[in-house]
């Protein structure tokens, strides 16, 4: 079977958790046997759909990873962020007929909480290779 290639685009915002994350999904990818291709590191979770159509264009991807954590401040901003961005991952999901994995935790999670979904990174990195198994199945 050809080796399954991802993209994983991760926020750098709440840089501690997220970098935890991304330490932890690609040392799942590894275990799966699965080849991390491109790392795309953006600003904030808000940002993430451009890099993600980035990498969806690409022949070489099969699939996308994101990662992030959203906490909640003081307002309800953290709403906007996370409803916008989960609606628009969606999209291009479909938009390019390739998975998009939703390793973004929150929204109105403490940094506690936050903390505690770190390993949420392999869930999303195991969701993409299943979905690109299935898919190649079809």
């Amino acid at each position: 079977m050809e080796k399954i290639r991802i993209g994983i685009v991760v926020s750098e915002f709440n840089y501690d958790i997220t970098m935890m994350m991304l330490q932890r999904a690609k040392e799942y990818a590894d275990f799966l046997s699965v080849d991390v291709h491109k790392v795309f590191r953006v600003p904030g979770t808000f940002d993430m759909p451009l890099a993600i159509k980035k990498l969806l264009k690409m022949d070489d991807i099969d699939g996308v990873v994101t990662l992030g954590a959203v906490i909640k401040g003081e307002t309800d901003h953290h709403k906007v962020i996370m409803d916008n961005a989960a609606r628009k991952i969606t999209d291009l999901s479909l938009e390019y007929e390739k998975p998009v994995a939703l390793g973004i935790s929150g929204s109105g999670e403490s940094r506690l909480q936050a903390e505690a979904r770190i390993e949420m990174a392999k869930d999303a990195v195991e969701s993409c290779v299943k979905m690109v198994k299935s898919l190649r199945s079809l």
